[in-house]
């Protein structure tokens, strides 16, 4: 007798059990200070943020945008797995109960993240508004709500196999949503905020109406859930060995320039495997791009040197120690193992290459901090980069590695 309970039941404390598994290793100590640190810093410098706002900021406009994007984006974790595709989908009738159930969870963990996300952005509205918190609740409650429609929305567009559904949905509804928040925060008339409800509550009815004989597109609910777990596999991976991944090759053409400088030569050969990996495998060019993005600009708008100095090393630190697990991405790779190549060359490119990829990350914070006019606290942070670069490969790195 099939216990479409029991099946949620499992699936769900499986879940649980693997992302807490690998959280341990993400959440180790010294990340904890780091983010600790960088918590604190963000804090402070957003307060100060604040202070010079005057009245005049569109305060309800910025909050309706950001919150719009968070409500908008509600997936359903409906925790299911490759071979559903052949052996749950005749069952499709008797899980109701089971999508229900991965529809709550979903809400209440996107729930707390609104709930979070407001808290932090309270304080402009509170400035603006003349330190008035008590509307919080309230927009909560409301904010809520709007989650759970966009819940319900999104589980209806994986009746249709149509892509541009789900495209075109995620436009009306951030449209919708930023529109209602406004006016939520605008604190308009009534009626006003009734209309846009209406107006959502007859969209949701439109996809009730059309996949009332429609049935679930398992391929893309199994595709997306394994996209979402495959983002998390790539962070711990950062971390800690994670079999469960599976690898992304994505062809980058216009990086090839930089491919094509390596020599063709015996010693090279792992400088380019290495160099190839780190511009086409995985994310690890991505992951390079978006530390060094939110790295430069928040050294940009910090205002004091010392500061600044100590948020490129800390970023710097960042990319380094995420980009380690580089050393063993073709560790389970036989072609790999005989390469006729020693093993102090595979260890030289390595460091060589990191040391390359660190270098150009602190010369662009460095960067960013002249074009504010100050050149000497640039060039300072070049310095500090740079040394703290090549303690970090050759030291830390090489210790960490064992290699």
């Amino acid at each position: 007798m099939f216990d479409e309970k029991k099946l949620w039941k499992d699936r769900a404390s499986g879940r649980m059990k693997d992302l807490g598994r690998y959280l341990r290793y993400i959440f180790n100590g010294h990340l904890v200070i780091v983010l600790l640190f960088l918590v604190g810093t963000a804090a402070f410098y957003y307060q100060k943020w604040i202070e010079t706002l005057s009245t005049d900021f569109p305060a309800e406009l910025f909050l309706a945008v950001i919150i719009g994007f968070f409500v908008t984006y509600s997936p359903v974790y409906n925790f299911l797995l490759e071979a559903d595709r052949v052996f749950l989908l005749p069952l499709e009738d008797k899980l109701k109960g089971y999508f229900l159930r991965s529809g709550i969870v979903s809400f209440v963990f996107q729930g707390y993240i609104l709930l979070m996300v407001l808290a932090i952005l309270m304080p402009i509205y509170a400035h603006v508004n003349n330190n008035s918190f008590s509307p919080f609740i309230p927009f909560l409650v409301v904010l809520l709500i709007a989650k759970g429609w966009n819940l319900a929305v999104t589980w209806k567009t994986h009746y249709y196999i149509e892509s541009s559904v789900q495209r075109w949905d995620i436009v009306v509804r951030f449209f919708l949503n930023a529109v209602f928040s406004y006016l939520l925060f605008k604190q308009a008339n009534l009626i006003h905020l009734l209309i846009i409800a209406l107006i959502m509550g007859f969209y949701y009815y439109s996809f009730l109406a059309r996949t009332k004989k429609m049935s679930l597109k398992w391929d893309q609910l199994i595709d997306h859930e394994e996209k979402r777990m495959a983002s998390f596999y790539r962070l711990a991976n950062m971390f800690t060995d994670v079999p469960k991944l599976k690898d992304t090759v994505k062809r980058r053409i216009w990086l090839d320039l930089f491919i094509s400088r390596i020599p063709f030569s015996q010693e090279k050969t792992y400088l380019y495997l290495f160099s190839r990996t780190f511009l086409r495998s995985s994310d690890y060019l991505g992951l390079f791009l978006r530390l060094t993005v939110i790295g430069a600009l928040g050294i940009y708008f910090i205002s004091f040197g010392l500061g600044q100095i100590l948020l490129s090393s800390l970023f710097l630190y960042l990319t380094g120690f995420q980009l380690l697990p580089l050393w063993n991405h073709h560790q389970n790779k036989l072609w790999v193992d005989i390469y006729p190549v020693a093993q102090k060359y595979k260890t030289a490119s390595f460091y060589f290459l990191l040391m390359i990829i660190l270098t150009i990350q602190a010369v662009i914070f460095a960067l960013f901090i002249m074009i504010k006019g100050e050149i000497f606290i640039s060039l300072l942070a070049l310095l500090a980069g740079l040394g703290f670069s090549y303690i970090f490969v050759y030291f830390y790195g090489k210790n960490r590695l064992k290699a």
